[in-house]
């Protein structure tokens, strides 16, 4: 066994699917899941190469990874993406749902076909990897899901009519969800990052960030680490006693 660096929590032994990993903040949620002893498999839908390289980056560092294609929106992709992992490595402990996408436009100029993509991936890819995880934690009597969602589910943003309705959801169905599952061992929790310094937040536009950076009470915009150390709370035995929870990682923005 490889040796395990002292941290906060340490995930020696257990599996862990990220969806949307391969790049931005699923990829660091998957490398400080490595960085604690997971066995991670990396989810992507388009991009193999990214994926790869998040794979050799936690195999450098003696971690234990796989990359699987899986398209969050196909229920059939997801259960082989399950039964994949099952196959390789015997159970799964945790799942973070952090595959998602945006398409910004108000209603008025907002297409049909934005519309359901938005909800498609961020809502439905949720629920489909839930569904398809759920009975194999129920049989183990453990697990941990951890739900992405965002700070404009829950703080009206013009022109994200379909992005926030799809993080509001998310956090209405992973609720719902956790008293269903809490009596197997299992729990759902959401973490709602605000403004971050990766990914999406990082493609703002300069004169957007400047806007934003006086409505966050701590001054500036939060970093990945911020977030993740929060999801690896959640995964870890620690928040046993937790469930159906919204935790938010904004600076107190939405306060």
């Amino acid at each position: 066994m490889k040796n395990v660096p002292e941290v906060l929590y340490n995930f020696t032994d257990r599996v862990a699917i990220i969806t949307g990993s391969s790049r931005g903040l699923g990829k660091n949620i998957a490398l400080a899941f490595s960085k604690r002893g997971a066995k991670v498999i990396v989810n992507y839908v388009k991009n193999k190469n990214l994926a790869q390289k998040v794979v050799a980056s936690i195999r450098s560092s003696e971690g234990v990874a796989m990359a699987l294609k899986s398209d969050v929106t196909d229920l059939n992709e997801v259960n082989d993406m399950i039964q994949m992992t099952i196959e390789k490595f015997g159970r799964i402990d945790v799942l973070v749902n952090c595959a998602g996408i945006h398409d910004d436009a108000r209603v008025i100029n907002m297409s049909q076909t934005s519309w359901n993509r938005v909800i498609m991936v961020n809502l439905s890819g949720t629920f489909n990897c839930m569904k398809a995880v759920i009975p194999v934690m129920m049989k183990q009597r453990y697990g941990r899901i951890i739900n992405v969602s965002s700070i404009v589910g829950l703080r009206s943003v013009v022109g994200t009519a379909n992005y926030a309705a799809s993080k509001m959801g998310v956090i209405a169905l992973t609720k719902t969800v956790a008293k269903e599952i809490a009596k197997y061992g299992i729990t759902a929790n959401v973490v709602a990052p605000g403004y971050i310094d990766t990914g999406m937040g990082r493609r703002l536009h300069a004169d957007l960030k400047k806007k934003i950076l006086p409505q966050i009470p701590v001054g500036r915009f939060g970093s990945s680490s911020e977030v993740t150390e929060v999801v690896s709370f959640l995964a870890s035995d620690s928040a046993s006693y937790i469930t159906g929870q919204v935790i938010t990682v904004d600076g107190g923005f939405t306060r």
